[in-house]
């Protein structure tokens, strides 16, 4: 999706003055700033105000804004796996272990001066403002604003089904101005989902009370025949006629290999067999789930002379209505 024009975004004209576009900066995080503003996309609209505001407050960033458009300055990091430039300071992430894949440029430059502030912090630094009604700044000198830490940093990393299920470590390696080496193992515990949240604390940006956390958000790849329901386990087992109608013992896989069960004679196709506790293993050191084995009946593609003799035989000697019970019958 293309990003949005940076002055639709703060609602001003191509010529407004600084003076304009702080001020219609200062009003969008009046009213999207996650302070006060609790609605699902509020965060998301201040975000894009504050990248908005870092670049057009900026003559330089604005004049190369103004000729090359989005092309041409890049603020600080704002979303998952962003990778910014900044003269003479590059920042390399690389991500293995765990199927994990690299993590590339994670981020560059500074983070927004703004973001992770309080609205009331924010104001201070655009000259005071309203917060919850009252007014601040007038006949009293502005209160400065307490020196805060760096910016949190979010990135998403894609794990392979069984390493979410089972736990894994990634080793993230990490350089910063070309002079400074650091590689941590992050530890991902068993049972993380679709978008769960890891935080390593004071892996984020530096400030000026230290740095901040990053938060390493997990997106899991599908598995060739595992399905997950938060913490149980389905998997579809084909049988075939007989072992359907005669029941059988059948080997089916489970996340610690492979186990016998024992098809019930009679069974249907979308019956459900449990095996107890050989589900997912919950995050927070809760105990498993259980796996389903969801039986589907395959009946054979093709069928000899003989075979349909005996089949024909079956049938008038059983003299079975598979459609006895139907709710349309």
């Amino acid at each position: 999706m293309a990003k949005r024009d940076y002055y639709d975004i703060l609602r001003v004209k191509r010529g407004a003055s600084e003076a304009d576009i702080r001020a219609a900066y200062r009003k969008l995080a009046r009213k999207y700033h996650p302070d006060v503003n609790k609605a699902p996309d509020a965060a998301g609209k201040f975000k894009e105000a504050t990248e908005a505001y870092e670049i057009l407050s900026d003559p330089q960033k604005r004049k190369m804004y103004d000729q090359f458009g989005h092309a041409g300055p890049q603020p600080g990091p704002f979303g998952p796996g962003a990778s910014r430039g900044h003269p003479g300071r590059t920042y390399t992430w690389t991500s293995t272990g765990g199927g994990a894949p690299d993590f590339g440029d994670l981020f560059g430059g500074g983070a927004s001066p703004f973001m992770g502030l309080s609205l009331e912090e924010i104001l201070d630094r655009l000259g005071g403002g309203v917060v919850g009604g009252a007014a601040r700044g007038r006949g009293r000198p502005g209160r400065r604003a307490a020196a805060t830490r760096g910016a949190d940093i979010e990135y998403d990393m894609t794990l392979d089904f069984l390493s979410a299920v089972r736990g894994t470590t990634a080793t993230l390696r990490f350089r910063g101005d070309g002079q400074q080496s650091e590689t941590l193992s992050v530890k991902i515990p068993p049972g993380v989902r679709e978008g769960s949240r890891i935080r390593v604390r004071g892996k984020g940006h530096q400030g000026a009370a230290g740095r901040g956390d990053l938060y390493i958000v997990t997106h899991v790849r599908d598995h060739p025949y595992f399905r997950r329901e938060g913490r149980d386990l389905y998997v579809e087992v084909p049988i075939g006629l007989a072992e359907a109608a005669l029941g059988a013992s059948v080997e089916v896989p489970t996340l610690e290999g492979k186990t016998t069960i024992k098809v019930p004679p009679g069974s249907p196709s979308g019956r459900k067999l449990r095996l107890r506790g050989k589900g997912v293993p919950g995050a927070k050191g809760d105990g498993p789930g259980d796996e389903y084995v969801v039986l589907k009946v395959v009946p054979p593609k093709k069928v000899s002379n003989r075979g349909r003799e005996l089949l024909r035989e079956f049938e008038q000697s059983e003299a079975h209505d598979a459609r006895k019970d139907a709710p349309w019958r």
